[in-house]
């Protein structure tokens, strides 16, 4: 039989049963739908916070104080024998080879008053190499200077929300500043950065880190952020640190997180969620399997007669076999297409009723879901077909 043969023939055979078919391969849209929609989901998850984590750049490693087994900062504000980090290690960092940017931080939250406001949110005591160290970038002004470490002035660089909360449109510099009971001079104004995991980084105001050390009445930095050139294996940057810093501590009494190895564990983290969210919605596909299994069982017994005519009339059985096959894959080929346009339709509802809520469908994904579907209906198929092609000629015409 030709191949055009066999396909008409399998199509018929679709039509033929419009509802009986519709209702079978809505089984396989619907699961299709669920799949592509779920997984559109956990995507855009998955993008959004890899996004969050990068507009910081990849190239960073953080020191923090005290020897951790899990990443993250040190537990902060408990009392603990560990050495902290000082300035003083962090200008010996920013003499390393690989070293592009160091930025020692210290933060807390305290009231800002200004121009007859005030607002209470987070200071930053941060490095002259911040902007570069965090991509970051000055709207108007200029960002800290590079004093020495321990006898900073006291300037002061402000987030974009936090001026316009404490000056409006009013031009900010050269005012006068109050942090808990301490004057700066504001000299700079960030761009906008928007929020980071939930922290708006626009109210905040950013002083020199011995300055803040004194507001918050600090001894140490709660870490020390460094940027490093561009190629080089993060590996060996972790290892100049530790050995600077075990050469000044007499001891490993710190931890050494990388951007690397954080992004590389968060991003299979969210590749697990999004398998399982996929794998939620599969289990849909299972359901509209087994319609095919029921609905090409009920046409073999149906067709009966029809198969022992075309076995009569010299038809191999694989032929037999294949017709059936084709029928099924026909069946569930087309539901996955229409679960194709609903999942990714509705995954645009979805992001224009909730833009917040990042949306993503792969090109992968879409063929994933395919040829899935066809695979569901060359499995489901494989029964029914079989035992049409496994039926006696002459028993077959004796039914009709």
């Amino acid at each position: 039989m030709l191949l055009t043969d066999a396909l008409r023939l399998a199509m018929r055979a679709v039509t033929a049963q419009r509802l009986r078919s519709f209702l079978t391969l809505l089984g396989i849209a619907v699961g299709i739908a669920s799949v592509i929609l779920l997984t559109s989901i956990g995507e855009g998850i998955h993008r959004f916070v890899l996004a969050e984590f990068t507009q910081f750049g990849t190239n960073i490693a953080s020191i923090t104080p005290g020897k951790v087994k899990t990443s993250g900062p040190a537990p902060t504000g408990i009392p603990s024998s560990v050495r902290p980090l000082t300035l003083d290690d962090t200008q010996h960092l920013s003499k390393l080879p690989q070293v592009t940017g160091v930025s020692a931080m210290v933060w807390g939250n305290t009231e800002i008053g200004a121009n007859g406001r005030l607002r209470r949110s987070t200071v930053n005591g941060v490095g002259a190499d911040m902007l570069s160290v965090y991509s970051m970038s000055v709207r108007i002004g200029q960002f800290l200077p590079n004093d020495e470490l321990e006898n900073a002035r006291a300037f002061v660089v402000l987030g974009s929300k936090l001026t316009t909360e404490l000056f409006g449109t009013s031009n900010p510099l050269g005012q006068r500043v109050r942090l808990g009971n301490s004057q700066f001079r504001v000299i700079g104004v960030l761009e906008s950065k928007g929020q980071f995991l939930g922290v708006d980084l626009d109210d905040a105001a950013y002083v020199p880190v011995a300055r803040a050390m004194e507001l918050f009445n600090r001894d140490g930095m709660m870490k020390i952020d460094i940027a490093y050139r561009e190629g080089v294996p993060a590996a060996s940057v972790v290892k100049s640190i530790t050995r600077l810093l075990e050469a000044r501590h007499g001891r490993e009494d710190f931890t050494i997180t990388t951007q690397e190895d954080m992004l590389r564990s968060l991003s299979n983290i969210l590749d697990i969620l999004t398998m399982a969210v996929g794998a939620l919605g599969s289990i849909s596909l299972l359901v509209g399997g087994v319609g095919i299994v029921t609905i090409m069982t009920i046409a073999v017994s149906e067709r009966t007669g029809e198969i022992g005519l075309l076995v009569a009339l010299g038809a191999p059985r694989n032929t037999i076999l294949g017709l059936f096959l084709g029928e099924a894959v026909a069946l569930s080929a087309l539901g996955g297409i229409i679960g194709l346009v609903l999942g990714i339709g509705l995954a645009q509802i979805i992001h224009l009723a909730v833009p917040a809520l990042p949306v993503h469908t792969p090109i992968s994904f879409v063929l994933l879901a395919e040829g899935i579907a066809i695979a569901i209906g060359l499995v489901a198929g494989v029964l029914p077909a079989r035992s049409a092609a496994r039926l006696d000629p002459v028993e077959a015409l004796r039914s009709e």
